[in-house]
């Protein structure tokens, strides 16, 4: 056998059953072979974009892959993996690469210098016989510490090469993992009791770590609100009386209400980035910090306690330590933190309700989002949004109830990257319904690949609002709107979506959405994506708070 059956056989060992591919690379036929099934997208990015998906609902047990031709195949794969590191998501590239002999000639494109910068870790297959070794080392690093994209390039000739032997000297890379200091536990718990107003922010390396039972339990023990980061939407469930909802670019009136009266923040499973995409802790309160990535601490902020560990056990020590300090079952609710959690958000929803209730023609797209909302079973559903205005209108209002039933992102912003984000997430979860909310603007960048979905039988449901602007452009270029509607675009998706194999609706009027939602999900049911097109107005309002 070849090196690209060797890694092949090596992806198989490692659970792989798919991977995304485009559109020349010897090491796609090789895996077929070995019962990997390769999907083939329409664009590298919406490939890299699909294994990101699949790495995040299988929280990193599971890689996705993507394996892409050297040269321009490498070129038009960046973006969607600094989309990716940006937000820490750990999935393997494999580029081809130029023979051994022809490795740094210009103008070659090698992947191992230009990707140093936006993947966690590179490296280059010199040897046949290192197979094992270089995949060894890439697995490792998927799977410990800071997540992350990483790129093992293979060059033409090393694929091609007769590999010694008939045994593959294999073992799947088990994750290690590592609790804290249980005197930084102590001391951090210590002083998360004394505090008057504590606050829990819980960020995606709750989800990665599998932890949202024992962020429930330490938060209900210790009578502790929870607030979530962008990516760490749905590792506590916003449907329980002590969650806060998400803080990011938009928010909840809880999430502000807290941050403004807390004198105790824990960053627990967060990088604690400060980022326009993040809410920012506040300036007076003690700051703790409980990561596995010891070089976030005191990045962004100066952190006046640490437990450094995984998110789970971490979790685990706390809920000791909290019995240990205040009894078995807890100190209870004498405080009345969850009315107050109620009584605020009674206030927000009374604010925003009448926009999800809007009988407004052009549609308003909260009205879109609240009939979604009641048109499916929001347990068995994962839902993304897109860059922009669908993401700050998504997140304050989308009540997660289970992890991963929503995939927060943001770090990087790339249009069009929620597409192929729910086409690995269907994958990696076929019996899941999933949905992506996404703009005209972001149908632009990544909508061909409605056809990868058709071809694959990926039953996703794609729901456009089109407004026909980039919302709230003309505030940045209010001349050029003027003089060349510079802010304007036009089109006819649901048609395009159509010729592309989808079953696809436009829908113009309020009584319209619910009936057009449950015929775009029947047809999710047999295996075709669905797109729906929404004719919506420009609409600018969205809860931003900082």
């Amino acid at each position: 056998m070849d090196g690209n059956r060797v890694i092949a056989k090596i992806l198989k060992m490692e659970g792989v059953e798919w991977m995304t591919a485009y559109p020349h690379q010897d090491l796609i036929e090789e895996a077929a072979k070995e019962g990997i099934r390769p999907i083939i997208c329409r664009q590298e990015r919406a490939g890299v974009n699909m294994a990101d998906g699949c790495s995040r609902i299988n929280n990193g047990k599971t890689i996705g892959v993507f394996t892409m031709q050297r040269g321009p195949g490498a070129e038009n794969a960046f973006s969607g993996v600094a989309q990716g590191f940006a937000d820490s998501v750990p999935f393997l590239l494999l580029p081809g690469g130029a023979e051994r002999g022809r490795f740094g000639v210009h103008p070659g494109f090698d992947s191992i210098d230009h990707y140093k910068g936006i993947t966690k870790w590179t490296g280059y297959i010199n040897l046949v016989e290192r197979i094992p070794e270089m995949m060894t080392r890439a697995f490792s690093q998927m799977r410990h510490g800071r997540r992350g994209p990483v790129l093992l390039e293979i060059p033409n000739d090393v694929g091609g090469e007769r590999y010694p032997g008939d045994a593959v000297p294999y073992r799947p890379v088990r994750e290690r993992k590592s609790a804290a200091d249980p005197d930084d536990v102590r001391e951090l718990v210590a002083a998360m009791l004394k505090a008057e107003a504590p606050c829990i922010n819980a960020g995606q390396g709750v989800l990665y770590a599998e932890a949202t039972d024992d962020l429930v339990e330490l938060a209900e023990l210790a009578n502790i609100p929870v607030m979530t980061t962008l990516a760490g939407k749905s590792a506590f469930p916003e449907n329980h009386p002590l969650a806060l909802g998400a803080g990011s670019h938009s928010a909840t009136l809880m999430v502000d209400h807290y941050l403004k009266k807390t004198d105790f923040a824990l960053g627990m499973g967060t990088s604690l980035t400060m980022s326009t995409f993040c809410a920012p802790m506040p300036s007076g309160a003690t700051i703790a910090h409980s990561t596995n990535c010891a070089e976030d601490v005191n990045k962004d902020y100066r952190v006046s306690l640490g437990a450094i560990g995984d998110a789970k056990l971490v979790l685990r020590q706390m809920i000791d330590e909290v019995k240990r300090q205040v009894g078995e079952h807890g100190r209870g609710d004498s405080d009345g933190v969850a009315d107050e959690i109620a009584n605020v958000k009674a206030e927000f929803m009374r604010e925003w309700r009448p926009r999800f209730e809007s009988d407004e023609i052009p549609l308003s797209p909260y009205r879109v989002i609240g009939e979604i909302a009641r048109g499916v079973d929001v347990a068995n559903t994962i839902i993304t949004h897109d860059s922009g205005y669908p993401r700050e209108q998504l997140v304050p209002f989308w009540t997660t109830v289970t992890p991963r039933g929503y995939l927060g992102w943001g770090k990087s912003t790339q249009l069009g990257y929620g597409l192929g984000l729910v086409l690995g997430a269907k994958l990696a979860a076929p019996e899941k319904t999933v949905i992506n909310i996404m703009g005209d603007a972001a149908f632009g960048m990544a909508g061909l690949d409605i056809e990868t979905a058709a071809r694959n039988e990926i039953g996703t449901l794609t729901v456009v609002l089109n407004n026909s602007v980039m919302t709230n452009y003309s505030h940045h270029m209010p001349y050029a709107t003027e003089q060349y509607g510079s802010n304007r675009f036009s089109g006819e998706y649901a048609k395009v979506s159509e010729g592309l194999g989808a079953y696809a609706e436009t829908v113009r009027t309020p009584d319209e959405i619910a009936p057009a939602i449950q015929r775009g999900l029947a047809a999710t049911q047999k295996g075709q994506p669905a797109v729906l097109e929404m004719i919506t107005k420009e609409e600018l309002d969205v809860p931003k708070f900082w």
